[in-house]
């Protein structure tokens, strides 16, 4: 990320120690973890909301060109029956005739009766 070789990193040791010294070194190493530390979660705090603002304003493009084809689909195609192609097959178009009581009586007489207990 910030391509530092390790020549470098012993330099700013020396450098580190020379200038703190050993005493107060840990200390102040300690201090530059927990800055680091806050910096890295407002940065990620705010890279999660750069994120979601994102994302949001990309949902809302989609859903008004998922608006837009449907308004033309609608206009180019108007619906004048059921919507679903195949409950158009299967409309009826009259009510079924209803059954005659006396032709219900007589087919539950001409059934096969059945035994209802182990046999």
């Amino acid at each position: 990320m910030f391509d530092i070789g390790w020549d470098e990193m012993l330099f700013t040791a020396i450098v580190a120690i020379v200038v703190i010294g050993p005493k107060d070194l840990p200390m102040a190493l300690r201090t530059a973890g927990r800055w680091i530390g806050k910096m890295r979660r407002i940065s990620g705090h705010f890279r999660t909301g750069i994120e979601t603002m994102i994302r949001e304003a990309e949902l809302e493009d989609m859903e008004k060109k998922w608006r837009e084809q449907n308004e033309a689909i609608m206009k180019a195609h108007p619906v004048a029956g059921p919507v679903d192609p195949v409950l158009a097959d299967h409309a009826p178009t009259e009510a079924p005739p209803a059954a005659a009581p006396a032709v219900v009586a007589e087919a539950a007489e001409t059934a096969p009766q059945l035994p209802l207990g182990p046999g």
